[in-house]
């Protein structure tokens, strides 16, 4: 009996959606790091997924909403992979100089985008650019949406370069960090491997920004980190 019991929980285990496993990391009692990367979908953002999904680690899309139009599939299966989808606005302009029915036009379009092709309910934003000021953030609240920044920016699509960027990376890398890169990047992906190496070595947890949130989950209107 207890050998039958010991499989039917190795067998449910095997079986669990991603983000279900996800929310079982409890960031209070081990070292988290959410990885962030913006702009896309893009064309290396496949080479991402397939190496998060190898490495078994959870990361966070922010989206522009007329890529996602251009490449739903890829949205979809980073949602079905367990991988946290935020909005990241439709044409990625700055937001504070917009009138406010612009900007509602900006996350409403890519909310849209986003849950045609996943269709998952979009929590969470992050503004092009960082620019946000409190009249865009009181808009993501009514909008139903959570504002997303970081803790750090790599500057991936300043440097360019691989090696500077996965040192980045590791400088910038701490307990419940949020940090900021481009799946737009290529050197940004041909970085990661390396990256999720080190860090797994260094006892981080990779989870997604709600994951790093946890039972609390990240609230409308509210900015984080």
């Amino acid at each position: 009996m207890v050998v039958h019991g010991l499989l039917a929980l190795s067998l449910a285990t095997s079986v669990l959606p991603a983000a279900d496993i996800q929310a079982k990391i409890d960031c209070s009692k081990v070292k988290c790091l959410a990885l962030t990367f913006d702009d896309g979908p893009g064309k290396h953002t496949r080479t991402l997924l397939d190496l998060l999904k190898k490495e078994k680690v959870k990361a966070t899309f922010f989206v522009t909403g007329k890529y996602v139009e251009e490449s739903p599939s890829v949205v979809r299966r980073a949602a079905r992979e367990g991988h946290a989808i935020g909005n990241h606005t439709y044409s990625h302009q700055s937001l504070p100089p917009l009138l406010a029915y612009e900007i509602i036009d900006e996350m409403r379009a890519a909310s849209t985008a986003i849950e045609d092709a996943t269709g998952k309910r979009v929590r969470m934003f992050r503004p092009p650019y960082g620019h946000t000021d409190q009249r865009v953030l009181g808009i993501a609240g009514e909008q139903d949406l959570a504002q997303v920044l970081w803790t750090g920016t790599t500057l991936d699509w300043s440097l360019r370069d691989v090696k500077k960027i996965k040192a980045a990376v590791l400088r910038l890398a701490r307990r419940d960090g949020v940090i900021l890169m481009h799946d737009t990047v290529p050197q940004t992906v041909q970085a990661m491997p390396a990256i999720v190496k080190e860090l797994k070595k260094r006892g981080y947890h990779l989870v997604t920004v709600p994951a790093l949130a946890g039972a609390k989950g990240l609230e409308a209107g509210v900015s984080y980190p």
